[in-house]
């Protein structure tokens, strides 16, 4: 009788909290420890990491919390990690207040976190790691999506962000080594891409290039295989009408729109060192909204510094009129180190969330609006699987919607030919039948 000399894997439980590019760094993460197995039982797993975020305090708490609920239930022998934004932001703290953490990482040591990992090392690399063409990563949560980073940093000075003081200066990736990583995703079986960064529309800004989007796009059309794909965080004063025509002209990239606005009276723009004026920026808005089936995603923030009743209730007309596909809403919060935390003009908490939540019914109002224009269209969506609400219900989404944050689409019937099975990760024809609360119900006809 032969026995097995080979040893069980190794587990690993990750969590990637905050933003897609957050994402993109945990798959770097995963790749990089392929030799581990992903497990979901996070009280057995060897290793245990989670890649923070650090952007606002409702995120940070987030972060701890999740760390901490994860230590207490691990086995005694896991290695427990801190990775990311958070961890980065906050090194000397971190590392004196949580003693029960074995590895702490920022933002610089993605590709390396194998080695930390087996030495139960911390390291804080000074630069920001930016994935490239050689990291083999582990695409999660999608068979035919994935996220591709075009840079890091950013050289915006926003008042209220954080951001620049722990990821540094705009540092974008070269074109060959974006367009190498694409077509190496195209020939694993992925059809459908979101561009992703700090500020994306600054993308080869720091390489001489003002128009560097606009080549990617020419590059990235005249790669075979690509069924969609779509650009987000596209930042007012570095977005141009010539970049909005080439999204509406390209075959490939759908006429996806998502540029934070913040605010959009003359005073709060300036007070926010958001660099435009309120002229181009109705100029920009508006020729997004006039291109054919554009869809316009913005975020705006309530009870910044310095903000009067009378910007507040402007701000609330403006959404109001210009009835964004969908828009998100964050209460002001004072990131330590930002212009906004010198302010003498703080506003109240209650007076902020009172405005976030006035501005947040508005748009959940206009939100119902554009999934209602919806109802009795058809249009092409990707399958994603069988829904969460009911295994009878398959979950798709438009295929011009970002993943996760644009909506879920139930399809509760089919036209197809007897016999004929929908597959998941595919783009199929539906037409929408009706709006059930903020889900819209869909039959698939071919």
């Amino acid at each position: 009788m032969k026995f097995s000399t080979q040893k069980p894997k190794k587990t690993l439980h990750m969590v990637s909290l905050g933003c897609t590019k957050n994402l993109v760094d945990s798959e770097v993460m995963l790749g990089k420890l392929s030799d581990y197995e992903m497990t979901s039982d996070s009280e057995n797993a060897d290793v245990i990491i989670v890649n923070t975020c650090g952007f606002i305090d409702s995120a940070k708490q987030e972060s701890i919390n999740t760390i901490l609920n994860l230590h207490d239930d691990r086995k005694k022998e896991s290695v427990l990690v801190m990775a990311g934004c958070l961890s980065e932001r906050y090194k000397e703290e971190l590392q004196q207040e949580l003693p029960e953490i074995d590895v702490f990482t920022g933002v610089g040591d993605y590709d390396k976190i194998d080695e930390l990992v087996n030495e139960k090392r911390s390291n804080f690399t000074n630069e920001v790691f930016l994935a490239n063409d050689t990291n083999e990563r582990v695409i999660t949560g999608s068979s035919y999506h994935a996220y591709v980073k075009l840079s890091e940093g950013c050289n915006q000075t926003c008042s209220f962000c954080a951001i620049p003081s722990f990821k540094g200066k705009l540092h974008s990736r070269t074109l060959e080594s974006l367009v190498k990583e694409v077509k190496s995703l195209v020939s694993k079986g992925y059809i459908d891409f979101s561009f992703v960064s700090q500020d994306s529309s600054s993308f080869l800004r720091d390489l001489g290039h003002k128009d560097g989007l606009e080549q990617l796009i020419s590059e990235v059309e005249k790669i075979e295989g690509i069924k969609t794909a779509r650009i987000l965080y596209l930042y007012p004063s570095t977005t141009t009408l010539s970049l909005i025509d080439k999204i509406a002209d390209s075959k490939v990239f759908v006429n996806y729109f998502d540029m934070p606005l913040q605010h959009i009276t003359p005073r709060m723009l300036k007070i926010m060192k958001r660099g435009k004026g309120v002229n181009q920026l109705n100029e920009l808005m508006d020729h997004m909204k006039s291109k054919p089936n554009s869809f316009v995603r913005t975020t705006f923030i309530a009870g910044h510094p310095g903000e009067t009743l009378e910007d507040h209730e402007a701000l609330a007309h403006y959404i109001e009129n210009y009835k964004f596909d969908r828009a998100n809403v964050f209460s002001y919060s004072t990131e330590e180190g930002t212009a906004a935390a010198k302010s003498t003009e703080l506003i109240e908490q209650e007076i902020i969330d009172d405005r976030a939540q006035e501005l947040g019914e508005i748009i959940a109002k206009t939100t119902e609006e554009s999934l209602q224009k919806e109802v009795g269209q058809t249009f092409e969506v990707y399958v994603d699987g069988e829904s969460e609400e009911h295994e009878y219900l398959l979950s798709a989404r438009k295929t011009i919607w970002a993943p996760d944050i644009d909506g879920e689409i139930y399809i509760n019937d089919n036209e197809l030919p007897e016999g004929e099975q929908i597959k998941f990760g595919q783009i199929y024809t539906v037409k929408v039948t009706e709006l059930v609360g903020d889900k819209l119900l869909a039959t698939v006809i071919k």
